[in-house]
């Protein structure tokens, strides 16, 4: 029988423990194992964004207005025709914002000259709304209105805005229609006089304004 060789282990051979492999310390540099949470930024909203709610128009204070005249707004009108209800609309909505308007409330013609108060009164408006009504041509006070007016507006620049309610723009113009018929019956009036009136009608027709007709406003 041959005996059996004994195997001699070389120097080299594994070890019979298992190597264990050092834990690599992480760099300071790694991310974090928790997640990073990003704070939520506060919008900032700005002065200029609109309300989510209904604007509402303040009523306007005339004690914070700069304006240096007396009335902010002179309504000439034919009485019989806009009194009450154009011209009173209309003023109630300007007195609701505080802008100062004057109306001659008691639209009595009294003689045949304009009241040194409504003279007055125009020269010391900013703003002039000249109501162009069926009649209006037929009330020698509204017509030496219109002429102060529309001479404020030559030589100190008021602002003049017409509405022509119920009434062609080119019968102001041109004194046509009613405003044709009016003047028909002025045979005693000087031509002098005459003339201002046509001349005045005639300026104040061909400024940009609104027409009223039927109710609805033509631009």
């Amino acid at each position: 029988m041959i005996p059996k060789r004994k195997r001699k282990r070389s120097s080299t051979s594994l070890p019979t423990s298992p190597i264990v492999v050092p834990k690599r310390k992480r760099s300071s540099a790694s991310l974090p194992t928790s997640p990073t949470v990003v704070p939520k930024r506060k919008r900032k909203r700005s002065s200029t964004s609109l309300s989510k709610s209904s604007t509402v128009v303040p009523k306007r204070n005339r004690s914070s207005t700069t304006s240096t005249f007396p009335w902010e707004v002179f309504l000439s009108f034919r009485g019989d025709d806009t009194r009450f209800n154009l011209t009173d609309h209309l003023y109630s909505a300007l007195s609701w914002f505080g802008i100062h308007t004057f109306r001659d409330d008691e639209g009595l013609e009294r003689g045949e000259t304009i009241q040194p108060s409504l003279i007055k009164a125009i020269e010391e408006s900013e703003v002039s709304v000249v109501v162009f009504s069926e009649n209006y041509a037929n009330s020698k006070w509204c017509l030496d209105e219109l002429v102060k007016i529309m001479e404020c507006r030559r030589e100190k620049g008021q602002i003049v805005l017409p509405i022509f309610y119920h009434v062609d723009p080119s019968d102001v113009r041109r004194q046509t229609g009613s405003f044709g018929e009016a003047f028909a019956g002025y045979r005693n009036v000087a031509e002098e006089r005459l003339q201002r009136w046509r001349a005045a009608l005639t300026e104040a027709g061909l400024l940009s304004g609104w027409h009223v007709e039927h109710e609805y406003i033509i631009l």
